[in-house]
């Protein structure tokens, strides 16, 4: 006999429209979370996210603090967007993807300027900002989320972020338009510039125009368009070991091809032609409190790639000596993916299996 879900989904809509409930009730599925394992299942994906899920409307404004004050406001588009909900601390030390934040957090305090190429509502934007002696140039063609970020820099007193609402190419000349939704939305050449279409910078050419010279952290979370921003970034990827930026970007298998290996992929390719070594950043993408763990690297020729498409960051730079003061372990044959469900030996922190 089919369920019905009627009563079902008024408890639910109960729950969403009581904020004091609703709190309680996430309480509760967090601690789910901590006690349930499932073999080979993502709890938080199959079972209490979707339940959040429900819970909010995306257009609602949400806001957390994190342990050093700095408040983010933000709406529920996005996975970024439940997991920082779902924080189980109750001020956190990040938004999103604790061990990239980390690290970005470290390479800020040592750069002059820094240009963010995904920059969303700031979650990593925020943070650069604070650090950098310079200014953060922060990309986001996404007007919603452009709006929460220029609002979380205005509430943190931060004076020192622009955002930009061009899109990062290897040219001047295109016209974008963002294809899926809010943050799995990638770019694509618009043949018929419309009203959702977004104009491109080359990273070399705009920094040219408003003056940037020197360039010390280059970040980007842009679905695909990393290869073609770098080659944009010419200028500054020719420069010496002190001076060249450190880069950390994102990779997915739907964008970069590593069937040869990921030290073979163009993007790699052409970052060690400059000069780079890269390395996977080991992370989750989620809000899990990682502030006693070292950042772990893994070399370009000893990641684990095998599973279901996916993506992780990557770090590149001429200088390793920039990551000295930070805690970092290198490991081999591990996957940069860290996840509660799969194989610890894998997917674990290396200490902990």
């Amino acid at each position: 006999m089919a369920k019905d879900t009627t009563n079902l989904l008024s408890a639910l809509e109960t729950i969403a429209g009581s904020k004091v409930l609703r709190e309680k009730f996430i309480a509760k599925l967090i601690d789910f979370d901590a006690e349930v394992r499932i073999p080979g299942t993502d709890v938080r994906e199959t079972i209490t996210g979707p339940i959040v899920d429900f819970l909010f409307a995306e257009s609602e404004p949400l806001a957390r603090v994190l342990e050093d004050g700095t408040r983010f406001e933000f709406i529920y588009r996005s996975k970024i967007a439940r997991e920082f909900v779902m924080c189980p601390q109750q001020t956190p030390d990040h938004v999103w993807e604790p061990q990239t934040t980390k690290l970005l957090c470290h390479l800020a305090t040592r750069a002059s300027n820094a240009l963010i190429g995904g920059a969303y509502f700031g979650d990593h934007a925020i943070m650069i900002a604070q650090r950098i002696s310079g200014a953060c140039h922060a990309f986001e063609p996404n007007p919603d989320q452009r709006s929460m970020l220029i609002r979380n820099a205005r509430i943190n007193d931060i004076d020192n972020l622009t955002a930009v609402d061009m899109g990062l190419w290897d040219n001047d000349e295109a016209s974008l338009t963002l294809v899926g939704y809010d943050s799995f939305a990638h770019p694509e050449i618009s043949q018929t510039p419309s009203d959702g279409s977004f104009r491109t910078t080359s990273i070399d050419g705009y920094c040219k125009q408003v003056g940037v010279q020197s360039l010390g952290l280059l970040m980007m979370d842009i679905e695909g368009a990393e290869l073609r921003a770098l080659k944009g970034a010419a200028g500054f990827l020719g420069q010496g070991r002190e001076q060249a930026p450190a880069i950390v970007f994102e990779v997915h298998k739907h964008y970069v091809d590593w069937s040869n290996g990921i030290e073979n992929a163009e993007i790699i390719r052409l970052l060690a032609s400059h000069g780079y070594q890269v390395w996977a950043i080991r992370d989750y993408n989620s809000n899990v409190d990682m502030r006693n763990e070292p950042v772990e690297l893994i070399p370009c020729d000893k990641i684990y790639l095998e599973g279901p498409p996916h993506g992780f960051n990557m770090l590149a730079l001429k200088d390793p000596s920039r990551l000295d003061g930070l805690a970092v372990r290198y490991c081999s044959n591990v996957s940069p993916k860290l996840l509660h469900h799969r194989n610890p030996a894998l997917h674990q922190p290396c200490h902990s299996y």
